[in-house]
């Protein structure tokens, strides 16, 4: 493991149904984050689009080009690694697409893609319905660990995957030190889910966690929760982005998660034969 201390940010953003607004606001955050030190930073889910699922299909197969070109674009222009937390890529029918997030070196070179896993399905209490599975095919493969050159090693998931922790006992026992958790988490759920359900991943798994995301009203009755977190291995929450867009920015110590993991050593203590 390298021993190393750098600065990781959350951005939160509110995107909306216009690409270039939400590539000029998510280049605002990585240009803000970059000159307040951040070496490794993640965008949210939806960061370059977020809006209605006919025009998301519409677009798909341009923003799915214009999305890793803007990340690659960003990563060199501001020397930082970068994770673009989920973008539509069309899997060639039209009415259907993939959820991608693509993490990339200060080089602009490609470490890892993850396409989405778990897709969000659900009826909430507040009458909002969500079936993201009628537009978006899962991920076949499970997400990857990736080392940042000089940083640490980092996992990728996003969103809904948050509930579910063996994804995240994958990821740690591949040799996760940071776990990215980038998310558009809807305001009704977040308010009692989102903190806590980041928490617990960090506390069981004694790993750092880096959640971007999005926040406010985005189109209709879409509205998310807000508050990116940085997160670190003991579960105290290190930086809290608040409502607005911004972002959430700590220091990532592996000397400090070494310690951690010295001091409660969990991951040692699993019994997994008797699961």
């Amino acid at each position: 493991m390298h021993v190393s201390d750098f600065l990781a940010a959350a951005v939160q953003l509110t995107s909306g149904q216009d690409p270039e607004l939400n590539f000029n606001a998510a280049e605002e955050q990585i240009d803000l984050a970059a000159r307040r030190g951040a070496e490794l930073i993640g965008l949210p889910e939806n960061f370059a689009f977020m809006g209605e699922d006919s025009r998301r299909l519409e677009l798909a197969p341009t923003l799915a080009e214009q999305s890793s070109r803007f990340l690659v674009t960003m990563a060199r222009r501001y020397q930082v690694a970068l994770l673009g937390g989920g973008f539509p890529v069309p899997v060639g029918d039209g009415s259907r697409t993939l959820n991608r997030a693509e993490l990339v070196d200060r080089d602009g070179m490609l470490l890892g893609r993850y396409d989405k896993i778990h897709l969000f399905d659900v009826d909430l209490p507040d009458g909002n319905t969500y079936r993201e599975s009628a537009t978006v095919n899962p991920g076949r493969d499970l997400p990857p660990v990736v080392e940042i050159p000089g940083l640490c090693k980092v996992g990728l998931s996003i969103c809904y995957d948050v509930r579910f922790p063996e994804l995240y006992r994958h990821l740690v026992g591949a040799g996760a030190d940071l776990l990215m958790i980038p998310a558009a988490f809807t305001a009704f759920t977040g308010k009692d889910h989102w903190q806590v359900l980041l928490q617990a991943r960090a506390i069981e798994n004694t790993a750092y966690v880096l959640a971007p995301a999005q926040t406010g009203v985005h189109h209709g009755r879409r509205q998310s929760h807000g508050h990116a977190l940085v997160i670190d291995p003991w579960g105290t929450v290190l930086a809290d982005a608040g409502v607005q867009a911004g972002a959430a920015i700590a220091p990532v110590n592996t000397n400090h998660l070494g310690h951690v993991r010295g001091q409660m050593p969990s991951l040692r203590h699993r019994q997994p034969t008797l699961f």
